[in-house]
């Protein structure tokens, strides 16, 4: 009888490590091997609509950013002659658009053009499918980080993204992608 007692105190340490020796892994993991802050590049703007704005097309016709429902929106804002930084922002835009490929489709890339200057017919040709929207600059105050940045509108009008002016183009496609394959709308 004076064995039986050890023996069965030994099982039941054994049984207590089992159970406590993954919650301690689970400590250890979390605190010596934290994982990365967030995995999107692009920041993340609160879930609301996206601010009304209205302007005119390059044919004449009033435009609202509201026509454009349906469809995944990459934006971006610039006066008409397109300083380096608004051309950056051109090629970002439709790099990432490209890489999307079966799924580019359900992107529009949209430029808010600020002023009446007509954009340089060569910088119209290496952006075929862009649509341009000419706005007083009034109009961008609304946007949540104003024109400098690229932003992404999701198919019911809600702002989703906000990109830096000069993005890295990969890491924003990984960031548009990411949310067309989580997206089964627009």
């Amino acid at each position: 009888m004076a064995d039986a007692r050890p023996r069965s105190s030994r099982t039941l340490w054994l049984i207590l490590a089992v159970c406590i020796a993954p919650v301690v892994a689970s400590y250890v993991a979390y605190f010596l091997f934290p994982r990365e802050a967030q995995t999107n590049y692009g920041e993340l703007l609160p879930t609301q609509p996206m601010p009304a704005i209205a302007g005119v097309s390059e044919t004449g016709t009033p435009v609202s950013l509201a026509e454009w429902r349906g469809k995944w929106v990459v934006l971006t804002a610039a006066p008409g002659a397109c300083p380096p930084d608004c051309q950056r922002r051109l090629y970002a835009m439709r790099q990432a658009r490209t890489i999307q490929n079966r799924e580019q489709d359900r992107l529009l890339r949209a430029w808010l053009v600020t002023d009446d200057t007509a954009p340089a017919p060569a910088l119209l040709a290496e952006h075929p499918g862009l649509t341009r929207v000419r706005v007083s600059p009034a109009a961008l105050s609304v946007l949540p980080r104003g024109g400098d940045a690229i932003y992404l509108i999701d198919p019911l009008g809600n702002q989703v993204l906000v990109w830096p002016a000069d993005p890295d183009i990969k890491a924003m496609a990984r960031d548009i992608g990411r949310v067309l394959k989580a997206s089964r709308i627009g």
